[in-house]
């Protein structure tokens, strides 16, 4: 933090601080405070990193170039790699470059893929010269079938084949084979910056480069400032697009240029839209974008171009501050142009050298010299002030030099205006050494304004709450006093809820506990009645009633049925009955927990040394309601014996199965006749018996047992809660016994809170005061951060 002013080198712990503070608060422990950690490690960061962000061909690392005025970073027509470039500050005497290669590993897969596209067959191995040989043959035949190396996407994919597969020649030593290798400037020889730089630039070496890392002197790069040139979004190797994307995601951005081609497309692109998107989604870089419409010279020579991107603009840039368009090329060559002389044909010998050097001696026209001849016959000038012909019997670069000769700097100066470039600089220029730090800070302060307001209104209520308590003990006493009525009256309301809240979830089925035992319960019965019913014997029944009627030597099937009926209706009413009593004392000894982990509860010992005579009234309504619902299992068992309503119906099974049953025992009068029916008489059970059962868990008892806890349970908490406000004498005299003790506890307890609650205001005053110290040496007056101050107390 050594670049912050002196009255901010303390800024971190003092919002540590006030962040501190805030979490010890229950009470406002649910603030988000991320944007306010965000914006602390922004403004205190001594790097602040700009990425350029942007399709291939969008002209980023021409703009950076003009940016910083020096010719560092490679640009030309089409897809380069996916070099990502980081350019810092160094002393002058200090200017170094660091040079990462892709490893051989990923030079091969760009090659397959830009043989895939190209239509070649798949590259086995570029070790081979044979093979390098044939694919740059191949490239160039499609180059010139194209017409010029950026006539088409293909031709431009053909020219970045052969320009990785020459980088990988020339370079095969410092490549491993799967690892990428970093590499010093000394460790080429290079003596300065320019030289590394114009290695690193040469299209062939920036094809096998993973990364470049420049430290160069400009002012612009001082104050930690680092300038990011990332891959294009629309690379065709998809990982090297998603390098940008993670770039503008990544928590050490912090500003974004987005250089955007619509002034040459005419509208914004797809990866375009989805840049502006995810740019959005880092909360890192807020509203630090700066928007940049390069290639802007298209625009001058069509109209339709020019009229859709100001309707872009005014569409979808509401806020043009940081909107700019611009043309890279002609701006930065346009302050190149100012070191060149008619000796060196502006430029033609010295800048634009390689790019001159033709086949056959022959001299090609560099793409600026093209664009600039074009400028002279675009409109563009004033016809008073520049009197310029561009002649069909000279060449581009004749004319080039001609023009510059006649013209001079006034010619030059207006070409660097009209590129905008000049406004892009010096407003980012502005904003990096004037506006950047303030800025950060300003958010910084705004996102900690509304917890400094919360921490503040929070131990004023505190404040004033404890400072409003007695201080005598006799005054304690009393104030407690006062409030034992209204406490009484709370408590009585508490468990008259609670109980009706309990009532209400057992109705609802949303008490799970009960609910688990209701279904054992039904489990019960089922499993109760299919053991009856295969146990269930004929001979025993035949036994029971011929033992009834003495005289008679058999008994009918009826007199069987009977006898079934009665034993299987009672055998159920005992394990309901036994069910019912497990129900309720499960559900009595959970509420019982309940109420005694409650906070009322403890109030009410706390006030009485007793329950209140709770406990008592919960086991005596237990008891009620178990006895009710005893009564009620014996009242619906004892239905059981009576047959269903259908079971004789005509055109039922039961009485088929009945009547075929009665023919079975119908063929002798002995007992041997009935106990081979057995099996018959079992199924006839069965299906009289299933049913009522059914209805009986499934239905009807469940809404008894309801309808009892409720009619039981219900007035039972409303007049409980009404007794323990009648407990008020008794409170009275067990408060007073204990009250003095408690009154000289709680008026320490209170000054002990009085002392803390200063001790932090205390605390957070020292923070926000070091805070608005830093804010007010950045000028920010109207961003200044409460204090907590004696007379708003």
């Amino acid at each position: 933090m050594s670049n912050l002013a002196p009255q901010c080198q303390q800024l971190q712990s003092q919002v540590e601080s006030i962040l501190q503070l805030l979490h010890q608060e229950a009470a406002l422990r649910s603030q988000d405070i991320t944007s306010v950690q965000i914006s602390l490690d922004k403004a205190i960061s001594p790097r602040f990193e700009i990425v350029f962000a942007g399709a291939f061909s969008a002209g980023k690392s021409m703009l950076i170039n003009a940016l910083l005025e020096r010719e560092l970073l490679y640009s030309a027509e089409g897809h380069a790699t996916g070099t990502e470039c980081k350019i810092e500050y160094a002393p002058a005497n200090e200017e170094r470059v660091v040079l990462t290669f892709l490893s051989e590993a990923e030079i091969r897969e760009q090659a397959v893929f830009l043989c895939q596209q190209l239509g070649f067959n798949t590259v086995k191995n570029i070790n081979k010269q044979d093979v390098i040989d044939l694919l740059h043959q191949g490239c160039q035949a499609i180059i010139q079938q194209e017409g010029g190396e950026s006539k088409s996407e293909r031709a431009k994919q053909a020219k970045a084949l052969i320009l990785l597969l020459e980088g990988y020649v020339a370079n095969r030593e410092r490549i491993n084979t799967l690892n990428n290798a970093t590499y010093s400037m000394e460790q080429f020889n290079f003596i300065n910056l320019k030289e590394a730089a114009e290695y690193a630039r040469r299209g062939s070496n920036s094809a096998v480069l993973k990364r470049i890392e420049y430290y160069c002197y400009h002012p612009l790069l001082e104050d930690g400032n680092i300038i990011i040139d990332t891959p294009g979004i629309d690379a065709p190797v998809e990982k090297d697009a998603q390098l940008t994307y993670a770039k503008i995601q990544h928590s050490d951005t912090s500003a974004v240029v987005c250089v955007l081609k619509p002034a040459s497309a005419g509208d914004m692109t797809k990866e375009e839209t989805e840049l502006l998107e995810t740019m959005r989604e880092n909360a890192g870089i807020r509203d630090r974008v700066f928007y940049i419409f390069n290639r802007i010279d298209e625009t001058w020579y069509n109209n339709q171009l020019k009229q859709r991107l100001e309707d872009l603009i005014n569409g979808q840039f509401r806020d043009t501050s940081r909107v700019y368009k611009t043309s890279g090329l002609l701006g930065f060559y346009g302050s190149q142009l100012k070191q060149t002389t008619r000796l060196d044909r502006f430029g033609l010998d010295s800048i634009f050298a390689e790019s001159v050097k033709g086949l056959d001696a022959k001299e090609e026209t560099p793409q600026f010299v093209n664009e600039f001849n074009r400028y002279c016959t675009s409109g563009k000038l004033s016809p008073s002030q520049f009197r310029i012909s561009v002649n069909s019997f000279e060449t581009p670069n004749q004319n080039y030099v001609r023009i510059l000769s006649e013209q001079g700097t006034p010619l030059i100066n207006q070409l660097i205006q009209d590129s905008g470039i000049e406004e892009f600089r010096s407003s980012i220029t502005r904003y990096l050494t004037e506006e950047k730090r303030p800025q950060l800070f300003k958010n910084l302060a705004d996102d900690l304004e509304d917890i400094c307001i919360k921490i503040k209104k929070h131990y004023q209520s505190v404040q004033r709450d404890l400072d409003s308590q007695p201080r005598e003990i006799e005054s304690m006493k009393e104030y407690e006093l006062q409030k034992l009525n209204q406490q009484l009256q709370q408590v009585g309301r508490d468990f008259h809820q609670h109980i009706n809240d309990e009532v209400n979830k057992i109705i609802n089925n949303h008490c799970e506990d009960f609910e688990a035992d209701f279904r054992q319960l039904q489990s019960k019965m089922i499993r109760r009645l299919d053991e009856l019913l295969d146990s269930f014997s004929v001979a025993d029944a035949y036994r029971r009633a011929t033992l009834s009627h003495p005289r008679n030597a058999t008994a009918p099937l009826l007199a069987i049925l009977v006898e079934a009926f009665y034993y299987l209706s009672n055998q159920l009413e005992d394990i309901l009955i036994e069910s019912c009593e497990q129900v309720i004392a499960n559900l009595f000894r959970q509420i019982m927990e309940k109420i005694r982990k409650s906070e009322y509860y403890r109030q009410l010992y706390r006030l009485l040394g007793n329950d209140g005579g709770i406990e008592l009234k919960i086991k005596e309504i237990e008891k009620l309601i178990s006895q009710a619902l005893v009564t009620a299992a014996s009242v619906e068992c004892d239905r059981f014996v009576r047959e269903s309503p259908r079971f004789y119906d005509e055109g039922t099974f039961s009485i088929y199965q009945f009547r075929q049953t009665l023919q079975q025992t119908s063929q002798a009068y002995d007992a041997e006749s009935i106990r081979d029916a057995e099996p018959a008489i079992r199924q006839l059970l069965k299906l009289d018996f299933e049913p009522k059962v059914e209805v009986t868990i499934r239905k009807s008892f469940r809404q008894t047992i309801n309808q009892t806890i409720k009619t039981h349970l219900l007035p039972m908490g409303e007049k409980q809660g009404d007794e323990i406000l009648q407990l008020y004498p008794h409170a009275r005299a067990y408060l007073e016994k204990t009250l003095q003790q408690e009154a000289e506890e709680k008026i320490a307890n209170n000054q002990r809170l009085l002392n803390q609650v200063e001790e932090k205001i205390q605390e957070y005053n020292t923070a926000v005061l070091g805070i608005n110290s830093c804010l007010q040496a950045m000028q920010l007056y109207e961003h200044l951060l409460p204090v907590i101050g004696g007379e708003e107390v």
